[in-house]
C-alpha cells in the first residue's frame, strides 16, 4: 500500500522554495501550522510531508509534537493549496500504526470523504484515498466510511484519469467489501462495470486488485448474476485465453470458481461455450496453483446436484484424473477431494471408478500423509454402494496398500481405509482375501484410538469381518476384545451402537462369548439396556447373544434357559447371582473353601 503506479511528477514551481523551511526543526514547523498566513501554512505542510516521507521514525516524532491535531483543522481550510498539502501529510502519515489510532480518535474520515468530491484537485484525491486505504484495514473505520457515505465517491474515483487515485480507491473498496454489508452496498452502487473496466488497465497492480475485489464480491449470488449481465464472464475467460496475462490467471480462476458454484451462472457459461473453453484451458495448464484452485472450485461447486450434472456433461472427470498424475502433492490432494465430491453423481462415480481407482491405489503408497488421506477418502466414496468399484479396487491390488494405510498418522486416513476394506468385505472373495492379510490384528490399534470416527469405523469393521470363526479367533488372540468392550462405555452414540453390533457378532461362539463376559461386556450391556437414551437394538441383541453362548452365566443371571438353548459339557449351575454380583468361573469357584451352601452342579459327560 502506498506505492505509486505512475511516475513521480515534479512539484509545481509556483508553490514555494522548500529551502526556506527545511532548515527549521520539526517542532518549529509544527508551530508554523498556527500561522494566519496561507503561504506559510502551505509551506509548513509541504515541509512536514517531506519530513514524514523519510521514514517511520519521523512520523512518530511529528505525532509526539501534536502535528496531526493542527493538520486536522487545515483539512477544511478555504485555501485549496493549504488543504491539498495537509491532505498529503495525512496520506503519508497514515501508514504508521500509532498515527492511525489517533486518526480514528479524530474521526478523520469525516473530513477526508468530502475531499473526494469531483471538483477537488487530483492530488487531494490521491492522498485522501491513500489515507482511507490505510485506515480501512480496521473494522471500526470500515463502518464509519460506510455510514459517512464514502462508498459512492470511492466507486466514482475508479474512473479517475489518475492511476494512483484508481489504485488507492480500489484498495480501499477491496478492504471494505470484506464486510458483508459493504458487499451489498457496492453492488447497489453498480461497482461491477468500473471493476470490469479496470481489468483492461495497463497497470498489473490495478488489474490484480480488481480481480481480488471481484473474487470477494462474487461470493454473493446477486453479484454473480450482475457479472453475467455485464458480460463479466466473457471478460474473465478472455483473460485466461491471453497468455501475456498469465500472472492474472490464478485470481481470474478464483472469480470463475465462485461463479461455478451457482447453477444459473454456470448454465450461462455453458450456453455460451465458456465452460468448454474453461475446461480446455485447465487441461493444458501445468501451473500447480491453477490446477489446485481449479480442483478446489470444482469441489465447492459439486455440492449441488444440478451443477454435478453439468460438470459431468462437460467431462470434467478427465481433467480431475489428469491432475492425479501431477508432480505436486497439493494438486493431488485437491483433485482427490474433487473426485470425492463428484462421486455423488452416479454417472461420474462410474467413470471415476473405472478410470481413476488404479491411479488412486498407486497414490496410497505416497509419503505425504495428506495425499494418503485425500486419496483413501476418494476411494471410500467411490466404493460405497458400488460393488463394481469395490471389484476394481481389488483387481488393482488395493488390499495390501489399504492394510498399510491402517498404520497412517492421520485419523482421517485410518478411518477411511477401514471404510474401504469394509465396503470390499461385502463380497465373499474379497473378505477372505482381506482376512488373509490379518485384518483383525490390524484393527486392534484403531479400536484403541481416541478419535470417535476411527473407533466407530473399527467397531463396524469388526462386525463385518467377525462373522468368520477364524477372524474371531484372530481378534481374541490379538487382544482386540478388551478395547472393543471399552467402546461400549463410549458417550458417542454411533461408536456405542457399532461396538454393540461387533460384540453381538463376535459373541456368537462360546470361547469369544466367555472372554467378552470375563472382560465385563455383560455388565456394561445390562447397564446400557437399563437406560432409555443409551440402549439400542444392537445392545439388546448383543446381551442376548452373549448369554445364549454362555449358558452357565445365563442360567445364573436369569434363572431359566430357553427352549433353543442346549446344555453341553462344561455347563455348571452355581445358583442365581444378585444384580451387581460377579459371576465366578469354575476355576475361581474351585479355589473357594467348602461351605454348607448347596453344591455346584457341573456337567461333564466325558
Amino acid at each position: 500500500m502506498g506505492k505509486k503506479v505512475k511516475k513521480e511528477e515534479c512539484p509545481p514551481k509556483d508553490v514555494f522554495d522548500p529551502l526556506l523551511i527545511e532548515s527549521k526543526t520539526p517542532a518549529t514547523v509544527v508551530l508554523m501550522l498556527s500561522s494566519p498566513e496561507n503561504e506559510i501554512l502551505a509551506k509548513a505542510c509541504d515541509a512536514l510531508y517531506k519530513y514524514a516521507s523519510k521514514g517511520d521514525e519521523n512520523k512518530v516524532t511529528l505525532l509526539g509534537l501534536g502535528a496531526l491535531e493542527h493538520l486536522y483543522k487545515l483539512l477544511s481550510h478555504e485555501d485549496p493549496l493549504v488543504r491539498r498539502n495537509a491532505v498529503m501529510v495525512f496520506g503519508i502519515m497514515a501508514s504508521n500504526h500509532d498515527v492511525k489510532k489517533l486518526l480514528r480518535e479524530l474521526d478523520v474520515t469525516k473530513s477526508l470523504i468530502p475531499q473526494l468530491a469531483p471538483e477537488e484537485d487530483v492530488v487531494i484525491h490521491e492522498f485522501a484515498t491513500l489515507c482511507l486505504a490505510y485506515m480501512a484495514v480496521e473494522y471500526t473505520t470500515k463502518v464509519k466510511i460506510f455510514e459517512q457515505g464514502g462508498l459512492e465517491p470511492l466507486i466514482r474515483l475508479l474512473g479517475s484519469p489518475d492511476p494512483d487515485v484508481k489504485k488507492n480507491s480500489l484498495e480501499c473498496i477491496y478492504l471494505l467489501v470484506q464486510d458483508f454489508q459493504n458487499r451489498a452496498a457496492v453492488r447497489e452502487l453498480n461497482v461491477i462495470p468500473p471493476l470490469l473496466g479496470l481489468l483492461g488497465s495497463e497497470y498489473p497492480v490495478i488489474q490484480l486488485l480488481a480481480l481480488q475485489t471481484l473474487e470477494v464480491i462474487s461470493k454473493d449470488r446477486e453479484t454473480r448474476i450482475l457479472l453475467g449481465e455485464n458480460k463479466g464472464l466473457d471478460c474473465l475467460l478472455n483473460i485466461l485465453e491471453n497468455n501475456e496475462l498469465h500472472d492474472l490467471h490464478i485470481k481470474t480462476l478464483a472469480v470463475l470458481g465462485n461463479c461455478l458454484a451457482d447453477v444459473h451462472t454456470l448454465q450461462q457459461i455453458q450456453l455460451t461455450g465458456g465452460l468448454k473453453k474453461l475446461v480446455s484451458f485447465l487441461e493444458v495448464s501445468t501451473v500447480p496453483d491453477i490446477q489446485k484452485n481449479a480442483a478446489k472450485a470444482i469441489t465447492k461447486a459439486a455440492y449441488d446436484s444440478e451443477i454435478r450434472k453439468i460438470l459431468h456433461w462437460e467431462e470434467v472427470e478427465k481433467f480431475l484424473l489428469s491432475l492425479l498424475e501431477a508432480n505436486n502433492d497439493e494438486v493431488k490432494v485437491a483433485a482427490s477431494q474433487a473426485i470425492s465430491a463428484m462421486c455423488e453423481n452416479i454417472d461420474s462415480k462410474c467413470v471415476l471408478g473405472l478410470q481413476g481407482i488404479p491411479q488412486l491405489v498407486q497414490l496410497l503408497s505416497s509419503d505425504n500423509e495428506e495425499v494418503k488421506e485425500a486419496v483413501v477418502t476418494a476411494l471410500t466414496n467411490l466404493t460405497t454402494a458400488s460393488p463394481r468399484n469395490a471389484s476394481v479396487v481389488a483387481e488393482a491390488e488395493g488390499i495390501g496398500p489399504l492394510m498399510n494405510t491402517l498404520k497412517a498418522q492421520r485419523d482421517g486416513a485410518i478411518s477411511n481405509a477401514i471404510a474401504v476394506l469394509t465396503n470390499l468385505s461385502l463380497q465373499e472373495p474379497f473378505r477372505v482375501s482381506i482376512q488373509s492379510h490379518g485384518i483383525m490384528s490390524a484393527l486392534v490399534r484403531p479400536l484403541r484410538s481416541t478419535n470417535s470416527q476411527v473407533q466407530s469405523k473399527a467397531a463396524f469393521a469388526v462386525a463385518a469381518f467377525g462373522c468368520d470363526a477364524d477372524a474371531r479367533t484372530e481378534l481374541r488372540n490379538a487382544g482386540g476384545l478388551g478395547p472393543l468392550v471399552e467402546l461400549l462405555h463410549s458417550k458417542n452414540e454411533e461408536v456405542r451402537r457399532n461396538a454393540c453390533w461387533a460384540v453381538m457378532v463376535c459373541g456368537s461362539d462360546e470361547l469369544t462369548a466367555f472372554e467378552l463376559c470375563r472382560l465385563g461386556a455383560l455388565d456394561i450391556l445390562e447397564e446400557i439396556n437399563l437406560s432409555t437414551t443409551r440402549k439400542n437394538k444392537f445392545s439388546e441383541a448383543a446381551l442376548e447373544t452373549l448369554l445364549d453362548n454362555n449358558l452357565s452365566q445365563k442360567y445364573s443371571r436369569m434363572g431359566y434357559l430357553s427352549s433353543s438353548n442346549f446344555i453341553t459339557n462344561g455347563f455348571y449351575d452355581c445358583g442365581q447371582i444378585k444384580p451387581g454380583e460377579k459371576f465366578l468361573s469354575l476355576e475361581e469357584l474351585s479355589k473357594q473353601e467348602l461351605t454348607d451352601r448347596r453344591a455346584i452342579i457341573f456337567i461333564n459327560a466325558k
